[in-house]
């Protein structure tokens, strides 16, 4: 008799197991498939336009968007800093989501606006970013860029992609057009246009700070300048 009743008590136990495990299988696969929050992920865009005039820089890049999780998304800024330039004062803001990557003067100009990327979905889309003055003048070489990215279910900015932005592909700087973003074999002369294109940008940005210099008001220091950031 006791030997049976044993033998029962197990029973019920390993069903109870079973049917607990069930239950949490049930619960995980429905937070996983309708409740997970995911992160954004993008990858290195193949091109971009650029255009380099004075102290203005202004990029447009393609990029893909990727939620890795099951609730939506709400993007609700974008910019791109240098994070390896010690002159970079300010990042490039988004300042328009262009319908084309090759601009001109026929196409829609769209102001930045919040988007929604839903779960387990890709969005493609093109982000236009620019800043006066940002401290960086383009040369002829590779740059680590950083897109950061706010979104509605986080605090402040986060990383969302860490690239190489190969200027040295920019052969007409003072031109709005497409590069690709890729390791070229340049011909000697496109080299040589794109180093004296180089040279007359950085030139003109000497001559515009010397300008500047100049015309300071007598007794202004850069203490005056600091006065609003110390405490």
């Amino acid at each position: 008799m006791a030997a049976a009743e044993q033998v029962a008590s197990d029973s019920l136990t390993a069903a109870g197991v079973v049917s607990v495990c069930a239950l949490l299988f049930t619960v995980a696969s429905f937070w996983w498939l309708n409740a997970r929050q995911g992160c954004l992920k993008s990858w290195e865009p193949h091109s971009f336009a650029a255009i380099v005039h004075g102290s203005v820089v202004r990029l447009r890049l393609p990029l893909v968007l990727h939620n890795t999780g099951a609730r939506p998304i709400v993007v609700q800024d974008l910019r791109l800093a240098f994070p390896d330039e010690p002159a970079s004062h300010l990042p490039l803001l988004w300042i328009a989501s262009p319908s084309r990557l090759q601009p001109g003067p026929d196409e829609e100009a769209r102001v930045p606006a919040g988007f929604v990327v839903s779960g387990r979905e890709a969005q493609q889309l093109i982000i236009e970013f620019e800043a006066p003055f940002t401290g960086v003048v383009l040369e002829a070489r590779d740059y680590k860029v950083e897109v950061q990215v706010r979104v509605g279910h986080r605090k402040g900015w986060r990383r969302l992609l860490t690239f190489t932005l190969r200027a040295n592909n920019i052969t007409q700087p003072d031109r709005y057009t497409v590069y690709v973003n890729a390791v070229l074999e340049l011909t000697k002369e496109d080299k040589r246009k794109a180093d004296a294109a180089i040279r007359e940008l950085l030139e003109d940005h000497a001559r515009n700070a010397r300008t500047k210099g100049e015309t300071r008001p007598r007794g202004s220091s850069q203490d005056e300048g600091d006065a609003g950031t110390n405490p």
